[in-house]
């Protein structure tokens, strides 16, 4: 399905509509000076690329080694570094009510504002600190929206709070612009025939392309199995919904992510958020088992991400596809393995596993909180949430920031970003944004410009493989512990 869709999706983003994936290159440039050392001939990338792992490693070996290690001996992981943050919403409730403030401390999110284009960051920045630091007290001051919040929450109930209240709306209204503006764009690129046709002439030779109806032929297929398969176990729930989310929803979904990916770089949040779920409770249905049933609704976006970094490392598609069906294979067999030992090793979600004791217990609550909306006598706090009026103003006022970047002629990367950025936590937008900010401003002026963009993808690429060996690392110590520490009782 994945495989199917994403490709008709990259050919019209990459090689009809042009775009740039800015973060496509992280990966092939990762993979670029790997390739340059095995072949004995190390050039710069490798260097850069080494520079960036050891940093990964050493800040690793605190932000993950420590933890994972004294988790081992005592009763609570020593955690020098907060994982997976360090938040002020509590702290600062009492003069900025409703607003979420800290930041993430892993440093993928500075290497991150490194490689992003500057004024998507600077967007994302807007979005995130104007929206949930600025405006939301200011809303909560002036109007009666933000009534669930209390006075010192932390940033996970303050967030669900504010997403009920009011975000969740607004949300939905920006990605319907975004949804918009992606086939308006669509329908423009396209208008030009010739341009279009001379396009299909220049597509590169080896890069292992299918033709286009048997990629659509793929998706079909396996998407009719999908609304078969969901039937047969939800044989009440209407039959045409299904279709509704198989062949229409997730290619238009896929469609908006695809071009977010391409524009941004990154795609979170950046959909039609509750749409599946608005669909179970406006379908009548009762019954929680819908909400664990395989519905085709899936977002393929990142995959023309994926078939980007194929591409400019020069790799077959053919080729990839081949390693995802051999992956695939031990994939089934080791994550029931590895999955059965992980869960042994302590309470999930508890002291041993931080990232996930912070983050779980909001997404426990959104999901129990839809699957109560169609159980019978279950409380409609989700319809509550879903309010119309700031639906269509969320959405107008995407239209009039879209319009007003077009007629300044100011960078339209900034809508994207603000779309974005509306939709995460501050605590991540503002290390992207310091990063940003050290690039273009101190890195890039001391480097050169074009060298620090040719050095940023490799950075983040070598730093990412620096942090991945420590963890494993951690992690195979702390499996081969805890194994031992059972077979001894």
């Amino acid at each position: 399905n994945r495989f199917g869709l994403g490709y008709v999706l990259f050919r019209i983003t990459s090689d009809v509509e042009k775009l740039e994936f800015p973060m496509a290159p992280v990966a092939a440039e990762g993979a670029t000076a790997l390739a340059e050392t095995s072949a004995k001939k190390e050039t710069w990338r490798w260097k850069v690329f080494s520079i960036a792992a050891m940093i990964g490693v050493v800040f690793g070996s605190i932000y993950i080694v420590i933890p994972t290690i004294t988790g081992l001996i005592a009763t609570k992981p020593l955690m020098l570094i907060p994982i997976p943050w360090v938040d002020f919403t509590a702290a600062i409730g009492a003069f900025l009510p409703t607003a979420m403030l800290g930041f993430f401390t892993d440093l993928t999110f500075l290497f991150a504002g490194f490689v992003l284009p500057f004024w998507v960051v600077a967007g994302i920045f807007i979005g995130a600190i104007g929206g949930k630091v600025i405006l939301s007290p200011i809303l909560y001051r002036h109007t009666n929206i933000f009534h669930t919040w209390q006075s010192g929450m932390s940033v996970i109930p303050a967030n669900i709070a504010n997403t009920m209240d009011f975000w969740l709306s607004i949300t939905i209204g920006t990605g319907v612009v975004v949804g918009l503006i992606g086939i308006w764009k669509l329908i423009t690129a396209r208008r030009n025939k010739k341009e279009k046709t001379e396009r299909r002439q220049k597509l590169p030779a080896g890069r292992g392309d299918l033709p286009i109806w048997l990629a659509l032929l793929v998706w079909f297929v396996s998407t009719s199995i999908y609304i078969i398969i969901c039937h047969i176990l939800v044989p009440n729930f209407p039959l045409f919904l299904f279709v509704l989310f198989g062949f229409i929803l997730t290619p238009f979904l896929s469609y908006i992510s695809a071009r977010m990916f391409g524009i941004t770089g990154v795609a979170t949040g950046v959909s039609f958020p509750m749409v599946r779920e608005g669909t179970f409770i406006l379908s009548g249905y009762k019954g929680a088992d819908i909400w664990f049933a395989p519905v085709p609704y899936f977002d393929h976006g990142g995959a023309t991400q994926e078939f980007k970094q194929l591409e400019l490392t020069k790799t077959r598609f053919t080729s990839w596809y081949k390693a995802e069906f051999m992956a695939l294979a031990v994939m089934l067999f080791c994550s029931f393995l590895f999955w059965s030992i992980i869960w042994r090793m302590g309470p999930i979600p508890s002291s041993t596993y931080p990232y996930v004791q912070k983050l779980w217990p909001m997404s426990a609550t959104f999901q129990c909180l839809w699957a109560t909306s169609t159980v019978e006598g279950g409380a409609a706090w989700m319809l509550e949430a879903l309010k119309f009026k700031y639906i269509v103003g969320g959405s107008i006022t995407g239209i009039a920031l879209y319009a007003l970047l077009l007629l300044t002629h100011a960078p339209v990367a900034i809508f994207y970003g603000i779309v974005g950025g509306i939709a995460i936590f501050p605590h991540q937008a503002i290390p992207m944004f310091l990063g940003a900010l050290l690039g273009r401003f101190y890195f890039a002026k001391k480097l050169g410009k074009e060298n620090w963009r040719r050095y940023t993808p490799i950075l983040l690429a070598g730093y990412a493989c620096g942090m991945g060996l420590i963890g494993m690392f951690s992690i195979a110590v702390a499996l081969i512990a805890k194994t031992v520490f059972q077979l001894v009782f």
